[in-house]
């Protein structure tokens, strides 16, 4: 037989190693050989180690598995998610080439992510790099929100954009900050449910779901969680070995330790993390759908210490305490003490001023609500850490269609109300409600005294709307038009109200009832409440009255009179240790002569 040269031999041996498949890899394991960490993006940067986290890999794997076609992430901040995200885009372009599509809450995200994040990591991944084409090559195929590559392409858009997700069919769904998203995306209806659409074509597809939570009866990360295997980290007791989640009810101020809910003994940060960890199921049945929930507490990126004194800062104010819950545990949050404030309890805290303006105010606000028949305005006091008293609240009887009724409302505005002191402070920004009948008149007057932060707004509604857009002048006045996020506004109201104690983001109210807080004004700031609403099958909050017959313009007034703050934007901490009072925002006066007020001794 005659002997076949070694040449020959080789040459079958290098084409059997190209035409061979290539080694089957996980998400991890992929990322783990090739994935790069970029400077931009990464304390870290270099070779990516999934043993830096040890619970990412499992939600990485799970959408390599043949049995799961949905992954859902329900986390704190900074566990890694994004780089969970940028693993998984990662290992379709490259291993398992595939349409894509990544989902962010809006355009401008999903354009910040195409730059920062994704652009980062194609250029420090030598095995994306050699398959997306550079986009300085303007070539069609690498775009700032689309990139080809062999086998797929990958389209980033918004929950916004109705036309980013009504074009081509997708394999791949990843979708970041679920809970952010709108309700619909302009009126096509649900996003995350028009995206999964485009899937239906696919007998493989995979979708991810990311998001920290929101509130109880309307967060749909924790909806998707309820619907699935529902896993939890759990790491080993270092005394008894037995696994358990990381509880923030078990941790222990004074020490900085965890208690096991087992052996009773307790050990530091450390000892607990070096453990090695294990997601548990509550239902393994549901493993087509596996969610994942993860606290901080099980952050490498996070210290117990740290964590500990963001809720200690947190655990008095409602408003800080959600951010706390939602970010720090990953839980949703839940008002136990129900969606309204009762009008008595704000009467009760009612307090004597003994001057127009108190010495903590550093500067005011003005809200101005504009009816058929009269015009109503508050000016609210603000002090350090958002703290506010309310200072004179005011109606203006008349027909807002004649100038007179305007008049004497800017009388009011220029107002200076003064300290104890002779010192007096002036409105430093206002705004005025266009939305009823005379929106045309509200420009008139906004318009020429844009140069004292007199500005003209609109309320738009829904939940988790910005609650100050940009401000635009397409009206025939040419006034600058903020929109006004109403329901987000009332909820900051509403967490406000209910801090109990003096400090950052008390309300304080006048006993004096010359100033105009009686009891109907009282009754009309507590006049509505939230509930859940039902429409198409999506749940929201929106606000209702709580009985008919009550007014609630104080309500809008005061969201109007903390719309002017935050566009003014102060940094009212500096100004407060620096004992700044108005710098640029507000003019002081001397008192010339003192002035005599009568004190109302209740309600």
């Amino acid at each position: 037989m005659k002997k076949i040269p070694k040449k020959t031999i080789n040459l079958f041996k290098s084409i059997v190693k190209i035409l061979e498949p290539p080694p089957k890899l996980k998400v991890s394991e992929w990322a783990d050989q090739y994935r790069k960490l970029s400077l931009e993006s990464s304390s870290e940067a270099g070779q990516w180690k999934t043993s830096r986290a040890p619970y990412q890999k499992e939600i990485m794997d799970a959408l390599s598995g043949k049995e799961t076609e949905t992954v859902v992430v329900k986390s704190s901040a900074q566990v890694g998610k994004t780089e969970i995200i940028n693993n998984i885009i990662g290992y379709f372009i490259d291993y398992d080439p595939a349409p894509i599509m990544f989902l962010l809450p809006t355009l401008d995200l999903a354009q910040s992510y195409s730059k920062k994040r994704l652009a980062t990591m194609i250029r420090d991944t030598p095995a994306l790099r050699e398959k997306v084409k550079d986009s300085k090559s303007k070539d069609s195929d690498n775009t700032l929100l689309e990139k080809g590559f062999p086998g797929g392409y990958i389209t980033l858009t918004g929950a916004n954009s109705p036309a980013g997700l009504s074009s081509r069919p997708i394999r791949i769904l990843l979708a970041d900050e679920v809970d952010r998203f709108p309700k619909s995306a302009g009126v096509e209806g649900d996003p995350l449910a028009l995206a999964e659409k485009r899937t239906k074509t696919f007998w493989n597809k995979k979708k991810c779901y990311v998001s920290t939570p929101t509130e109880a009866g309307i967060s749909r990360i924790e909806d998707e969680f309820n619907d699935s295997t529902q896993e939890e980290w759990n790491l080993p007791c270092p005394i008894c070995g037995k696994l358990q989640e990381l509880s923030w009810s078990q941790i222990h101020f004074e020490d900085i330790t965890h208690e096991c809910k087992f052996c009773g003994e307790r050990r530091g940060e450390f000892e607990w993390k070096a453990g090695v960890g294990e997601w548990i199921s509550k239902h393994p049945e549901k493993i087509k759908k596996r969610g994942f929930h993860l606290n901080a507490l099980a952050s490498p990126w996070e210290r117990w210490e740290d964590i500990i004194e963001e809720f200690k800062k947190a655990k008095n104010n409602p408003e800080k305490l959600k951010t706390w819950v939602n970010t720090t545990l990953g839980e949703v949050w839940e008002d136990k003490e129900g969606s309204s404030t009762d009008s008595e309890d704000l009467i009760d805290r009612c307090e004597e001023y003994t001057c127009e303006v108190p010495p903590k105010v550093i500067l005011l606000t003005a809200g101005v609500d504009v009816q058929d028949d009269r015009l109503e305005a508050e000016v609210v006091g603000w002090g350090a850490g958002k703290e506010s008293w309310g200072i004179q609240y005011k109606v203006f009887y008349g027909d807002p269609g004649q100038s007179v009724v305007w008049n004497q409302l800017d009388e009011f505005l220029l107002k200076t109300f003064y300290f104890t002191t002779g010192e007096g402070l002036v409105i430093s920004a206002g705004c005025i409600d266009s939305g009823g009948h005379h929106t045309d008149d509200v420009y008139k007057f906004c318009k020429p005294r844009e140069h004292r932060r007199i500005f003209a707004i609109k309320g738009v509604g829904g939940y988790g709307k910005a609650f100050i857009g940009k401000p635009t002048r397409n009206n025939r006045a040419r006034a600058a038009l903020f929109s006004l996020g109403v329901d987000t506004g009332k909820e900051n109201i509403l967490s406000r109200l209910k801090i109990k104690e003096e400090g950052p983001g008390y309300c304080h109210f006048p006993l004096e009832l010359d100033r105009g807080y009686d009891r109907a004004y009282f009754e009309g700031l507590t006049s509505e409440k939230r509930v859940i609403n039902i429409q198409r099958g999506q749940k929201s909050y929106v606000w209702k009255k709580k009985k008919s017959g009550v007014r609630n313009e104080p309500l809008d007034i005061r969201n109007y009179a903390n719309a002017a703050f935050e566009i003014l934007n102060p940094n009212l901490d500096e100004m407060a240790a620096r004992n700044i009072t108005g710098n640029v925002f507000v003019q002081q006066q001397k008192l010339k002569k003192k002035k005599g007020r009568a004190v109302s001794k209740g309600l």
